[in-house]
Order: C-alpha cells, then sequence, then structure tokens
C-alpha cells in the first residue's frame, strides 16, 4: 500500500514517514500544496493524509481539487484545528475523516484502516487461502506470517484469485481484472504474474487448468 503525506512540519512529517513505512506502507512525502497537487495527478494512492494549513496554498483546496476531478481517493485531514466548525468544514468539502493534532499513531493507522475499508466497501476485508492471507483494506499479502512483496500487477492477479478461490478464471477473465480490459498486453502476460506468486507464495497455491486459465486451491 502506497499512500500520500502532506505536512509542511519536518519532524512529524520524519516520524510519521518512519511510523507508517515499519507497517509495510508506502508514503510519499508533499510538503506544500503544490506538491501535493502535483503527487496527487501523477500517482494512484491507496490514502491521503492531509494537513491543512500549508505553504502555497491550503489542504481544502488541495482537496477541492481532488473532489472536482472525480478523485475518490480516501482523505484523512490531519490538523491542530480543532473547533467543530472546522471539523464540519473539512469533511464537507469532502474528507472522509478528521484527526486532531497532536494525535497517537496507533489512533492514525486503525483510522485509516477504517477509510481504507469503506472505500472498499468491505465488511469482511480479509482473504486467507492456506498460509495466505490477502488484507485489501491495506493491499497487503503475508504468508505463513510474514509480508509479501508483490508488484501491483501480481496483487491484482492474487486478488482476483482468491476472490474466486476454488474457482477457475480464464486467461481473459485474469487480464480484465489486472489491467481493465484498456491496454494491449502480450499473451504470456498473466503466465509471468502466475509464476512470480507460485515463486514467492508456493507453487501448490494456483493450479493451471489447461487450456482455460487458473484456479487457487479452496480456502480453508
Amino acid at each position: 500500500m502506497r499512500i500520500l503525506l502532506v505536512e509542511d512540519d519536518a519532524m512529524l512529517g520524519d516520524a510519521l514517514v518512519t511510523a507508517l513505512g515499519q507497517q509495510d506502507t508506502g508514503v510519499d512525502w508533499a510538503r506544500d500544496a503544490s506538491e501535493a497537487r502535483m503527487a496527487l495527478i501523477d500517482h494512484d494512492y491507496a490514502a491521503v493524509l492531509l494537513d491543512l494549513g500549508l505553504p502555497g496554498g491550503s489542504g481544502l483546496a488541495v482537496l477541492a481539487a481532488m473532489r472536482a476531478r472525480y478523485d475518490t481517493t480516501p482523505v484523512i485531514i490531519m490538523t491542530a484545528r480543532d473547533r467543530l466548525s472546522d471539523r464540519i468544514g473539512g469533511l464537507d468539502a469532502g474528507a472522509d475523516d478528521y484527526i486532531v493534532k497532536p494525535f497517537q499513531v496507533d489512533e492514525l493507522r486503525a483510522r485509516l484502516r477504517a477509510v481504507l475499508r469503506r472505500s472498499l466497501g468491505r465488511v469482511a476485508p480479509v482473504l486467507r487461502c492456506g498460509d495466505v492471507v490477502l488484507d485489501p483494506s491495506s493491499r497487503s499479502v503475508s504468508c505463513r506470517g510474514e509480508p509479501v512483496a508483490l508488484s501491483r500487477h501480481e496483487y491484482q492477479t492474487l486478488l482476483a484469485l482468491m476472490e474466486k478461490a476454488g474457482k477457475a478464471l480464464s486467461r481473459t477473465a485474469l487480464e480484465e481484472a489486472v489491467y481493465g480490459g484498456d491496454s494491449v498486453i502480450e499473451s504470456n502476460t498473466v503466465a509471468v504474474y502466475v509464476h512470480q506468486l507460485r515463486r514467492k507464495l508456493g507453487e501448490d497455491l494456483i493450479e493451471t487448468v489447461h487450456g482455460y486459465g487458473y484456479r487457487l486451491r479452496e480456502a480453508r
């Protein structure tokens, strides 16, 4: 999972990058409004942690620009402004949650998990298949309790298979799940991702359905 942190306070920014990174979360750090706007245009983030008082513009303006272009990325406002009117203004502007400084990092992590669950529309977000656990709320994967780093396309392939564990998915269906049908891809691309997943998660996890596609062994 990769998130965008928008914060001009160097000490707090350093602390959050370090703390969140320990939970297998990648953090890009924007220190002013202009840098934040550019990052949001150029990248796809799971969530945004947004300060309101920024050099070069307000956090609310950054948020308004996101929502104006129908960017639905979850946003948690982080600010020292604790008046009710400020909280209402932030939420009405399109924020998903609001946390007042100073705060505990554990509370921020919990709020982050909550907005990610809501954005994915999942009541029970964790998927399991044997020793493999996939958490869509954090876009994380573990095997035998150890985190496993996957590329974006490897993750999407595994997610599609785990959502249909025990059922065969065609190569075309997997290509749709990974690329959305918008890209011209090589005929063996899905096979490459499956090979990488077997290497990282176990050779027996994914079965080949000859002439059709692949199937994940049924989850226990």
